[in-house]
């Protein structure tokens, strides 16, 4: 395995499951410690709603983002155990999954990035009972179409709608006020998008109705200490690397009212020469994603021991 050229990226909301990173803790010592820490630090059993839920709880944002960003951290911490000379030459994480990707490459410590993604999951909830809002997955239209219907529909209704993610071709994710949103599907179909299904989520995700959540956590970033990745992570807002610490600030506030460039994301890395992309936590989305960006590329997913432990034989 030629790490220069592998890429680490870690999933967002929507990868998280009920017995999520147990079989590792249960089979790996440093794993169970990862999770046994994020208890401590939070002040209540985070590992036990991994574990065993219930689902409502562990899909609650404010649960749902140190869930994750724990279940990433415990998953890498396995595989550096296993193979200490896996430190990669690119690393991305998918929204939330960007804290987990920093905190994996020494940007942030465990701690700090942990606090910071409870703070964020609290302030997203927040802002989402003020400004109530709703996501939608758009299928088979390119981004730019997407964009521009949004724009339309906004037009229309004077609200909000903004395309949140562009995760592979034709696969997008937008988001906005309800009423927009509304005619905003519509739109969409009419032009001849393959589905166009409303998500399970309450809040409107990487969109201005996000901005009340700003500025507090703008306060929380500037009191987090951040040091320079020791490899180049690629943002979510400009899909380039991150410079220095003042852009990881700059990413991580504009990341809550901005669009996702997954797709741009793992193009930029792929250019600079990324060939195997490692996704680290539960599931496999990230993976299957990039059969959609660039078939020619190798896609890794350790969810779980079994996976893992494949990983290392045949690395």
């Amino acid at each position: 395995m030629d790490w220069t050229k592998a890429a680490f990226v870690f999933p967002g909301q929507g990868s998280q499951m009920v017995g999520m990173a147990k079989d590792l803790a249960e089979t790996y010592p440093v794993a169970r410690q990862t999770l046994e820490q994020a208890d401590e630090i939070l002040g209540f059993a985070l590992s036990d709603l991994c574990f065993n839920g219930p689902e409502d709880s562990l899909n609650d944002t404010y649960n749902t983002q140190p869930a994750l960003y724990t279940a990433g951290i415990a998953t890498l911490r396995v595989l550096q155990a296993e193979m200490p000379g896996a430190v990669p030459g690119f690393a991305a994480g998918h929204s939330l999954g960007e804290f987990t990707a920093l905190a994996a490459v020494g940007a942030v410590s465990f701690e700090d990035g942990l606090r910071l993604v409870r703070e964020r999951g609290r302030l997203m909830k927040a802002a989402g009972t003020q400004s109530p809002g709703a996501m939608a997955a758009v299928l088979g239209l390119d981004a730019s179409v997407v964009r521009e219907v949004c724009i339309r529909a906004s037009q229309q209704t004077g609200g909000v709608l903004i395309l949140a993610n562009d995760n592979c071709p034709g696969q997008n994710v937008i988001s906005g006020d309800d009423a927009t949103l509304e005619v905003g599907m519509r739109l969409l179909e009419e032009a001849k998008a393959k589905r166009v299904v409303k998500l399970p989520i309450s809040i409107a995700a990487h969109s201005p109705l996000m901005e009340s959540a700003s500025a507090e956590f703008r306060q929380v970033l500037a009191n987090t200490e951040f040091t320079s990745p020791r490899v180049p992570v690629y943002g979510n807002v400009d899909a380039q690397p991150l410079a220095g610490i003042d852009g990881i600030r700059h990413e991580l506030d504009l990341q809550l009212t901005r669009s996702v460039r997954w797709t741009e994301s793992v193009q930029a890395m792929v250019t600079a020469g990324a060939e195997v992309f490692i996704e680290l936590g539960p599931k496999d989305v990230l993976t299957g994603l990039l059969k959609r960006i660039d078939r020619s590329k190798s896609g890794k997913a350790i969810n779980g021991v079994e996976a893992l432990q494949k990983f290392v034989a045949e690395a």
